[in-house]
């Protein structure tokens, strides 16, 4: 028992505090963000469960994160014949009469189990990360051998081209990013690069023309021609930049009468609300929080004792870093209104809980560098 408690304290000293105080602060920032568009009456999209939903939220996904990263990923990775069947079947879900869309999205994406709803395809992308990188361990010697890299795609586009048949194209991003990422941290060969490079103009054209419908190609036509569609296509960008300018250097504050309400507020355009109560420098700081996060996640995966852990670290870098990119570059204006959330900032129970179930993975992976440190093993003497 001694050698056990040992073991546990040795682990919460291992744990990667640079990492897990940031996500923190970011939740905590979050849950302030929606009451304070509660109590001061924002927008009607905000009731008085959001803010108290993202504590929630918040509590459980710490929660989780702490018992990932108190497991071995290599060991949790081995039971992906019980989770990853079960992530797919509730994806299959948002097929059937349970799934719907949010009001004035164009994809459809969460199911309705009366007693909650969810985004399975965070569920899915938590599990991607986990399938994948076992996956690439498996065959990491071999992976630029033909057959084995068409299996890893081949992999890779099952849950990419489900959320995408879903419509949430913004999600089918993520997946392709952390794809990219993690094969080219495990070591994917040049040639493979080039060569997808290559056809990358291609497969733009066939997105382009027999992927897209017009209201996205319109979305991303406004981005080059702004100002051709004000009151459509672009007023929910518009008003979130009226909202950041309305900021100014310091802010607003969390009590003004005046704030500029922008649809999707509290969820994916809440960077725009943040800036117009703390302005530049607040938004700046959350920016630079952010980068922390995703920085430090990227130095893990540096550390990463075997393959499996840095893929996972890189997997885990690549999904925050694409949706911080996706999400304040569609506030700002410059890329398309794809409806991908600010991770950690976001209004949204499923989202949440899966970012911060994200990060227990990368932290495991640093914990577990080391076997002494293995909560479910003795403690190992001191060399």
């Amino acid at each position: 028992m001694k050698n056990k408690l040992q073991s546990v304290g040795g682990l919460f000293r291992r744990l990667d505090h640079a990492l897990l105080i940031p996500v923190t602060l970011c939740g905590a920032v979050s849950v302030l963000m929606l009451y304070v568009m509660y109590a001061r009456q924002v927008t009607d999209e905000v009731d008085s469960n959001d803010w108290l939903v993202q504590l929630i939220s918040m509590g459980l996904g710490l929660a989780g994160c702490m018992a990932v990263s108190a497991m071995d990923y290599r060991k949790l990775a081995k039971f992906w014949f019980l989770y990853a069947p079960a992530a797919l079947a509730l994806v299959g879900l948002t097929f059937t009469s349970l799934g719907y869309g949010r009001e004035g999205a164009d994809d459809r994406n969460w199911i309705d189990l009366k007693f909650i709803q969810l985004q399975p395809s965070e569920i899915l992308k938590l599990v991607f990360l986990l399938t994948f990188s076992y996956h690439i361990s498996k065959v990491h010697k071999r992976m630029n051998r033909p057959g084995q890299l068409l299996l890893l795609l081949l992999h890779a586009a099952v849950p990419m081209g489900i959320v995408a048949v879903q419509g949430d194209y913004g999600t089918a991003i993520i997946f392709a990013a952390a794809t990219v990422f993690m094969l080219f941290a495990a070591g994917i060969s040049v040639w493979y690069i080039l060569a997808g490079c290559a056809m990358l103009p291609v497969g733009i054209w066939f997105i382009w023309n027999h992927v897209f419908g017009d209201v996205h190609r319109g979305r991303i036509l406004v981005l080059i021609h702004p100002g051709t569609d004000p009151l459509g296509l672009e007023y929910q960008q518009d008003l979130g930049l009226r909202a950041i300018r309305a900021g100014g250097l310091l802010g607003q504050g969390l009590r003004a009468e005046n704030y500029v309400s922008v649809p999707e507020m509290h969820n994916d355009f809440i960077f725009a609300f943040i800036a117009q109560a703390f302005g530049f420098v607040g938004a700046a700081a959350v920016i630079l929080l952010l980068a922390v996060i995703c920085l430090r996640i990227f130095s893990d995966s540096r550390t990463a004792k075997d393959t499996m852990g840095k893929t996972i670290c890189m997997g885990v870098f690549a999904v925050m870093f694409t949706h911080c990119l996706l999400n304040i570059g569609m506030v700002l204006k410059v890329m398309p209104v794809i409806g991908v959330p600010l991770p950690f900032f976001s209004a949204g129970g499923t989202a949440m809980v899966s970012m911060y179930l994200c990060i227990g993975l990368a932290v495991s992976a640093y914990t577990h560098s080391v076997r002494k440190y293995r909560v479910f093993y003795d403690a190992e003497p001191e060399q």
